[in-house]
């Protein structure tokens, strides 16, 4: 049905995202490599960032690859304003991101490349979220319960805090949770 004689591989350790496209029915296996530059340029305009990075995670895997394989990168990132939030240091930057988010709309923002030995397919997919005004007993609870440090913006709206804190958002839930499977299903098949 989707991407016909092809092997998929999803590039990412991330529980969520292992979920995400397991739900499209599509099998894959999954494969890492550690150690790939996620910089980008500081000129570099916020909307383009998680694209750029999902491109050149994708590079670092196409010299990996059979002729038969297709392999999914991404990267999502959370902006506010100008700033981009990537995941946290520690808990202090935790708390700063989801005290700065309070009562804020904010972009979240999937860059995904699809790549062959052939051919390769990058797109983004934006979504904007709104949360209420969070109280600092509501962030300390979130952060001391689920531990977001290894989440953009210190948040994961399938989590307790977007249970009670998001009172808003135009576009793909998804997305927020970290792969657009929706339009990845689509680019899949016009692959």
């Amino acid at each position: 049905m989707v991407a016909q004689g092809l092997r998929l591989i999803l590039a990412s350790n991330s529980p969520r995202r292992k979920e995400l496209l397991a739900g499209i029915d599509v099998p894959f296996e999954v494969r890492i490599i550690d150690g790939i530059d996620e910089s980008y340029p500081s000129d570099m305009p916020t909307k383009d960032i998680a694209g750029y990075i999902s491109q050149k995670k994708a590079l670092a895997y196409r010299a990996t690859l059979s002729d038969d394989e297709l392999v999914i990168t991404a990267d999502t990132i959370v902006i506010l304003g100008q700033e981009v939030m990537g995941k946290p240091k520690d808990e202090a930057e935790a708390r700063r991101m989801l005290r700065e988010l309070s009562g804020q709309t904010h972009q979240v923002i999937t860059g995904v490349t699809l790549t062959t030995t052939q051919r390769q397919m990058s797109f983004s997919v934006e979504t904007d979220v709104t949360f209420k005004q969070l109280t600092d007993e509501e962030i300390d609870y979130y952060i001391t319960t689920y531990h977001p440090l290894d989440k953009a913006g210190a948040y994961g709206i399938q989590e307790w805090i977007g249970h009670i804190g998001v009172t808003g958002m135009r576009g793909s839930y998804f997305n927020v949770m970290g792969l657009p499977v929706q339009r990845i299903y689509e680019a899949l098949k016009a692959f």
